[in-house]
């Protein structure tokens, strides 16, 4: 329930609460912070600016920013078309004010020095970072940074540091991170970015060089690739990092001496091909282990670097190695779930006269791994078994149940020459006492030859969604006989068959509820659009048919698995000829 309006509250309440997200990003920088969405109203706000302003949290969550802050150094609201602040925000844009003024929850009025930056954050768009310090409020608000020699400069890095953070902890792929770094500290700190990472067995890879060329990055594939190992005892700067040593500045002049490794070769051929004056270079390193190293350097851009500079590249170093390590250990959970999910998932029958092709797809944030699944395989009368089902879960635990369900099923299946539906009543009855399996769905079919071309498709439904049915001339339509409840309700109902011919060169869909449903859209909608795209692509051959009937039907906004199992019967020509190859 919302927090009852007070009559002293400014501004009006336009936002929710904060997202969790932000919270720890804010936290991290020392001065005043608070972030707002699109409208200008705030979004999250960290304990020092609670501090300043004398107001809590609840008292500027939601409110709009410049109405409730913003004053004229006699302490009276602030016209929109004055307020250097407000414009900034509108464009769009990076921008600071030495001297300014904000509103105190008991009437006073605060002097401050901010800066206002672009802000990416998870689940809000066109988000904005304020941060601001106030030179009259050190001795009394609480703990605060020791004052920098140019307290804007502090305030940029302060604000550079969580735009690190939330960037880099935001993805879990490691050439997005890698990206995202690169453009925040390019050309923001230097005009140059080179990223060594040690890879398995550790080998060293120059991963990105990157140049500066205005607002422009542009790589340098020529200058990336394989390094020479990393020596032990080198002293070098780059080697030294590799080894997570320490922190280092280093010039031309620092490679110019007989080289003691092929590392230093390449570090020379790098300042040589980039006219780099001045670099600093860090390790990153992640809780577990050194993972590579960042290097900025500066070849138009005036200045050395000092050793002044070098904590904050320690700071980026040390969150991008935190970042970086999440991702791998990511994809490596990935990587090993594919290969347990391509091995739980069958190869498909060769049967004489029909093509039939499959395709899995994970949840996109999910491990590789689910409930999903698709099945075909030979009955002892000589028909095939087609099944496509969904258990609930995108984990192991559903990965675990889906195969044993599927083994059940095929025993059974092979065992009873029984209908569909019987086989699975069966398999209804066993779940519930020897699966740890709670709830999921399936069609379950039986194809065999017809006469005059055709197929004979049985089939019985435990809650899923219908086949789909196109004919070679494009005409669709959805067989929706045969359905019944899911499986693990514990009602065990008889269940129905339905029986359908197959003309020649029919094609059948067998697919699972990913493929249709999206958030904010009906299931009948799903539904319609798989009917129109499969119709209109009826004339494909069946891979083709198959890849572009996912590409144009899968919703852009899936966070489910899907199982696609897709067969088309043979022309007449071919009943009576030669049998086409699966494709």
């Amino acid at each position: 329930m919302a927090r009852p309006e007070r009559p002293d509250d400014l501004g009006e309440r336009c936002t929710a609460a904060p997202p969790a997200a932000l919270l720890g990003a804010l936290e991290a920088i020392g001065a005043g912070a608070y972030v707002v969405d699109d409208q200008g109203c705030i979004l999250a706000v960290n304990t020092r600016a609670e501090e300043l302003l004398g107001r809590p949290a609840d008292d500027l969550l939601g409110h709009d920013a410049h109405d409730l802050l913003h004053r004229d150094a006699h302490g009276q609201p602030l016209p929109r078309t004055r307020c250097s602040m407000r414009q900034a925000f509108h464009a769009r844009r990076t921008a600071q004010a030495a001297e300014d003024h904000f509103a105190r929850a008991d009437g006073s009025v605060l002097p401050i020095s901010w800066l206002i930056t672009p802000y990416d954050t998870v689940g809000a768009e066109a988000a904005t970072l304020v941060v601001f310090h106030s030179p009259t409020h050190g001795q009394d608000a609480g703990p605060q940074p020791e004052p920098a020699a140019e307290p804007l400069s502090e305030l940029e890095r302060l604000a550079l540091l969580a735009e690190t953070t939330t960037q880099l902890t935001s993805t879990l792929d490691v050439e997005e991170a890698l990206r995202r770094l690169v453009a925040l500290v390019v050309p923001r700190l230097a005009d140059w970015a080179v990223i060594d990472l040690i890879a398995e067995r550790d080998e060293v890879w120059r991963t990105i060089v990157v140049q500066a060329d205005g607002d422009t990055l542009t790589r340098h594939d020529d200058l990336q690739g394989p390094m020479p190992p990393v020596p032990e005892e080198s002293p070098m700067p780059l080697s030294r990092a590799l080894r997570g040593v320490a922190s280092t500045l280093a010039g031309p002049e620092t490679y110019q001496q007989p080289p003691d490794s092929g590392i230093a070769v390449e570090q020379r051929r790098l300042f040589d091909a980039t006219g780099i004056h001045s670099a600093a270079i860090a390790p990153i390193r992640s809780t577990r282990e050194v993972l590579g190293a960042l290097t900025l350097g500066r070849a138009e851009r005036p200045g050395n670097f000092t050793t002044a500079d070098l904590p904050l590249l320690e700071d980026i170093a040390r969150r991008a190695g935190l970042a970086l390590d999440n991702a791998r250990l990511y994809q490596r959970q990935r990587k090993v779930a594919e290969t347990m999910q391509n091995h739980l998932l069958p190869q498909m029958p060769l049967v004489p006269g029909l093509q039939m092709t499959v395709r899995y797809l994970p949840a996109p944030d999910a491990s590789q791994v689910g409930g999903d699944w698709y099945d075909a395989f030979p009955l002892s009368d000589g028909s095939t078994a087609l099944a496509v089902g969904d258990v609930v879960g995108h984990d192991l635990e559903a990965a675990a149940g889906m195969a044993q369900i599927r083994n059940m099923l095929r025993a059974y299946a092979w065992s009873q020459q029984e209908p569909p539906s019987r086989i699975v009543e069966r398999l209804d009855e066993a779940i519930q006492h020897i699966t740890d399996v709670t709830m999921a769905t399936l069609v379950l079919g039986r194809i065999q030859p017809a006469e005059d071309g055709h197929w004979q498709l049985s089939w019985t439904n435990a809650g899923h969604p219908p086949p789909l049915l196109i004919s070679r001339d494009g005409l669709a339509h959805y067989l929706t006989d045969g359905h019944g409840i899911l499986l693990g309700t514990g009602a065990l109902r008889p269940r129905a068959d339905a029986t359908a011919l197959l003309p020649p060169e029919s094609t059948l869909v067998l697919y699972t509820d990913g493929l249709i449903e999206a958030p904010g859209h009906t299931l009948d909608e799903g539904l319609d659009r798989l009917r129109q795209h499969a119709a209109a692509l009826a004339h494909r051959p069946l891979a083709s048919f198959t890849d572009q009937l996912l590409r144009r039907v899968r919703p852009a906004a899936n966070d489910d698995d899907v199982a696609l199992l897709v067969l088309r019967t043979p022309s007449r020509a071919m009943r009576s000829g030669s049998w086409p190859s699966r494709s």
